[in-house]
């Protein structure tokens, strides 16, 4: 653990990116509080939480940085190297800067950030929380989905890499954990990428990781997909609110006119 002084704030709540978050904060052993944030209830649409991060989304983290003042941090990728850059002096889940390894797990940081997250994001919305059926955008989202994991479990098969860089997990293969984990939520059967799968489980054993994903809440995902009535429940109950939320923000904006 770096001996830097933390006075870390995460706001959050049980997402594959909201995880990627408190997964990096075990991994490196800091001290944080957790204030969880009601996204059904457009908790982040609030003014004080806006202040903290004006594009009113989660995970966002405030901190005191070296200067003695408050720092407000948002953008799960910005966060983590925010991070590892001031905490992980040890290099336990990073790379020195300069090095090859820190340049390589950069591209597979913004790979998650830009490619997969944003691509099984709409796969979710097109399968889980339109309020129809579009043949199209289920389509397009998984298949793209698909294609990046098949990107990855490529990668991993090749050199039978135990993680995305080097012989350790970093962060680049910690901002991939949550999406992976939820593969079947976007309709993408994780049993088509063995190696990725593989990785998938060797992150689950890490006591980090498995501390970490129970934050704010437990991380159930793998059972609710066992269980298709519940699984309909929960896309139903979600269905609701990411309806609602889409409106309130299109009226606020003056699209919705």
């Amino acid at each position: 653990m770096s001996s830097q002084k933390s006075d870390i704030t995460l706001y959050t709540t049980q997402t594959p990116n909201g995880i990627k978050i408190s997964i990096t904060l075990e991994e490196l052993g800091i001290p944080y509080k957790t204030h969880k944030i009601e996204i059904s209830k457009n908790t982040q649409k609030e003014d004080w939480f806006l202040a903290i991060n004006p594009n009113g989304r989660i995970p966002a983290l405030t901190d005191t940085f070296s200067d003695g003042q408050p720092i407000n941090l948002f953008e799960s990728g910005s966060i983590m190297q925010y991070l590892v850059d001031r905490y992980d002096t040890e290099h336990k889940i990073s790379f020195p800067k300069g090095t090859r390894e820190y340049y390589e797990m950069n591209n597979w940081l913004f790979f998650q950030n830009a490619g997969l997250g944003p691509m099984q994001g709409q796969a979710n919305h097109f399968t889980r929380y339109a309020p129809e059926h579009i043949e199209y955008g289920v389509n397009r989202y998984q298949n793209e989905t698909r294609r990046l994991y098949s990107v990855l479990d490529k990668h991993l098969a090749s050199h039978s890499r135990p993680y995305l860089v080097g012989e350790k997990c970093t962060i680049a293969d910690i901002a991939h954990y949550g999406w992976v984990a939820a593969a079947g939520w976007s309709g993408v059967d994780i049993d088509e990428f063995p190696a990725l799968k593989a990785w998938e489980e060797r992150m689950t054993a890490r006591p980090g990781v498995e501390k970490g994903r129970h934050v704010p809440d437990p991380h159930t995902i793998k059972e609710l997909l066992k269980d298709k009535e519940q699984m309909e429940k929960r896309a139903a109950e979600a269905r609701k609110w990411v309806q609602a939320g889409m409106k309130q923000d299109a009226e606020k904006s003056g699209s919705g006119k």
